[in-house]
């Protein structure tokens, strides 16, 4: 279920991307040769107008070929169609819509799942009744931690020996219970499943108070928010450039690293990977795997403009040297990058591919 899930999220993704490649090279008059999903070689296909529209063994991603896009193509006819041949802002502007759609994409599936409500912290005054109690952080090496409580577990009890109860299942009356008790008992859920366990209090573990009891867990009120549609598309395009300005910086925080040959590939997720976190997210519902497919569009939008070869914007820096240099990159030179940069990607997607599955063995 989780690779059809990952299947299908994957063929809309491309779909969006490839379509917007596909919707600005037919305004813009270039003739489509073919619209793919998936790399060669071609499993069917059927065409229809002048384009070929195909699906291909390989479902990694996708492609539009684009009449002289490959400016060492022998000239036709139709040469005055031909990307080449076409103005150098319309051929940055093809190759920019795929990542634009991505984007617009991202944005209208925030907007989805914010208006039909998400899970989202609330101060303990705005919480209703709907709010429940989650831990938000367990400190390493707590008495929490050795229990087996994580991070995202919703405390459904909290209780001493003598049975006694906080007056509210909230931060400010759950934090001094646990306080002024040795030893509680929690009731928690994960996933669906319930938990209890017995937890002993401990001293010297709060830097702040060594002096305070505590068993070494952070918690938070969470519940469904649902927002009118006007405000969870405004929301949502917020989120959206924060969300972009956070996965750039990682990238290029990654990069560095990698570059210094310090790079921690190990939260790095391939196919494999990824396929497990979609099911994950749907497993707590619709809105949680909308927000996801959402984070995933937009993590391929910012890596398709890295000026690396055989991505978008490694062929847009093409374009940008040729507007510099007032004439065409040489066909051979291009066609040589844009090669050895799809072998360089294909092996660090089979690079991280391994990495998935060496975790799950």
């Amino acid at each position: 279920m989780q690779i059809l899930l990952f299947i299908g999220v994957l063929f809309v993704l491309v779909l969006v991307h490839e379509w917007g490649h596909y919707f600005v090279a037919k305004l813009s008059k270039m003739r489509v040769d073919e619209f793919g999903i998936g790399f060669p070689p071609r499993l069917f296909g059927w065409k229809k107008g002048e384009t070929l529209y195909s699906f291909n063994l390989i479902p990694l991603g996708g492609f539009v070929k684009i009449h002289g896009e490959d400016a060492s193509e022998e000239p036709s006819e139709d040469s005055g169609r031909a990307f080449s041949s076409r103005p150098l802002y319309m051929q940055a502007l093809v190759l920019i819509a795929g990542v634009t759609m991505n984007i617009l994409f991202a944005w209208l599936l925030f907007t989805v799942a914010f208006a039909l409500g998400t899970q989202s912290g609330v101060a303990e005054e705005n919480a209703s009744d709907q709010a429940r109690l989650v831990v938000v952080s367990v400190m390493p090496g707590s008495p929490a931690e050795e229990a087996g409580v994580q991070s995202g577990d919703v405390i459904v009890s909290v209780a001493a020996d003598t049975n006694e109860m906080p007056a509210k299942l909230v931060p400010s009356s759950v934090s001094p219970f646990i306080q002024s008790h040795d030893r509680v008992a929690l009731a928690y859920e994960r996933n669906d499943e319930m938990f209890n366990v017995t937890v002993d209090t401990e001293k010297g573990i709060a830097q702040d108070d060594p002096e305070k009891k505590i068993i070494g867990i952070t918690m938070g009120l969470v519940e469904e928010v649902r927002k009118p549609i006007h405000v969870a598309a405004y929301d949502a395009g917020v989120y959206t450039v924060q969300s972009i300005g956070a996965i750039a910086v990682g990238l290029g925080a990654l990069l560095y690293d990698a570059v210094r040959f310090e790079a921690d590939f190990s939260s790095v997720a391939g196919p494999v990977g990824i396929a497990g976190l979609v099911g994950d997210a749907a497993s707590f519902g619709l809105t949680s795997l909308l927000v996801f497919t959402a984070f995933i569009s937009l993590n391929l939008a910012v890596i398709n403009l890295l000026p690396f070869p055989a991505l978008d914007g490694g062929r847009l820096l093409f374009v940008a040297i040729e507007a510099v240099k007032g004439s065409p990159v040489p066909p051979k030179f291009a066609q040589v990058m844009n090669g050895v940069g799809f072998i360089l990607l294909i092996t660090l997607m089979l690079f991280v591919t391994f990495n998935d599955i060496a975790k799950i063995i």
